[in-house]
């Protein structure tokens, strides 16, 4: 990377054109009468001469390396380090049959929770570029969809993967908190949490959540639990008997009381998202809730060039004066 400690030197460079144009206007060349050609060539055998217009270009190239140097250029490179914030996230989303529900919406249209959850997150990672993040998708069990990771546009790229049916249905509320734990526990950073998205009833897995609330309280392990779906019903896209896909309403059933004694038990929150608007605030309260500070470690290192370009502007001035000193036959 080459910089130049003081540019605005190099608007004289504009110059050199211009002189160029001044040096090559010529006056109307003397005459002499001479009486015989013979004292003409005598005169011409003794006359010295040489490369006049490379003469000039040489000289000017040589006041360019000037200003050039006076703009003093630098070479070097800069360096710049962002250390990670120590914070390790995992994120846990419901991709159970019940995340179809037709109650949120995203520019203006309506959509799937899974869809809004998709947007949502992905904007809470983007707003967190030095945290490691990981994906577990959830319903009849808990499914590993991204290691923690400091490569955020993978994470994304995975995050918009998910599909409703990848995961035989059910909501394993408890067995995800406990991959969560699994996957989070002997990490040595300064904070953990576990980010829990369900709009259900724990009703699959082997593990009671406040069995696994308690095994993240003992890892120091936060959870934010995070219920999606609006109050009462909901519509639900269903296929019926000829293949015909129709939005029902079904009831939505969130088992709140669980989802808030969890984030109690580990010292986290837990929140209602009605509608898009509202989850979008959940993740910025979270994020807001859980600052960090940024290390950032910055180098340079910059080498003079003056002296090269001094250095040419001596060797182009040398050359211009043996040249116009040449006497050529």
């Amino acid at each position: 990377m080459i910089r130049f400690l003081y540019p605005q030197l190099l608007w004289l460079l504009a110059l050199i054109p211009l002189l160029a144009l001044l040096r090559g206007r010529r006056s109307a060349a003397p005459a002499l009468l001479f009486s015989t050609t013979s004292i003409a060539r005598t005169l011409a055998r003794g006359r010295r001469s040489g490369p006049g217009r490379f003469l000039v270009a040489l000289k000017l190239l040589a006041l360019s390396f000037l200003i050039l140097g006076a703009a003093r250029p630098q070479l070097g490179n800069s360096t710049t380090e962002i250390e990670a914030s120590g914070i390790d996230i995992l994120l846990a989303v419901d991709v159970s049959g019940s995340m179809e529900a037709m109650d949120f919406t995203v520019n203006g249209k309506a959509t799937n929770r899974l869809h809004a959850v998709k947007k949502v997150v992905t904007e809470f990672i983007q707003a967190r570029p030095n945290d490691r993040i990981g994906l577990v998708a959830f319903a009849g069990k808990p499914y590993m969809v991204s290691p923690l990771t400091l490569d955020h546009d993978w994470l994304a790229r995975r995050l918009e993967s998910l599909s409703i049916g990848m995961i035989e249905d059910g909501t394993a509320i408890g067995s995800a908190i406990g991959s969560g734990v699994n996957r989070l526990r002997g990490l040595k950073s300064k904070s953990r949490l576990l980010i829990l998205l369900t709009d259900g009833v724990n009703n699959s897995g082997k593990i009671p959540p406040l069995m696994a609330a308690e095994a993240a309280e003992t890892m120091k392990i936060k959870v934010y639990a995070i219920g999606a779906g609006t109050r009462g019903e909901a519509l639900i896209p269903m296929t019926d008997r000829l293949g015909r896909v129709r939005l029902m309403r079904a009831r939505v059933d969130i088992d709140e009381e669980t989802l808030t004694k969890v984030a109690q038990i580990t010292g986290g929150k837990y929140f209602r998202a009605t509608d898009t608007r509202s989850l979008a605030k959940i993740y910025e309260e979270i994020n807001t809730m859980e600052t960090t500070t940024r290390t950032i470690k910055k180098f340079e290192q910059y080498r003079e060039l003056f002296p090269y370009l001094l250095m040419g502007v001596f060797l182009v001035l040398g050359l211009a004066f043996a040249l116009e000193n040449r006497r050529l036959p």
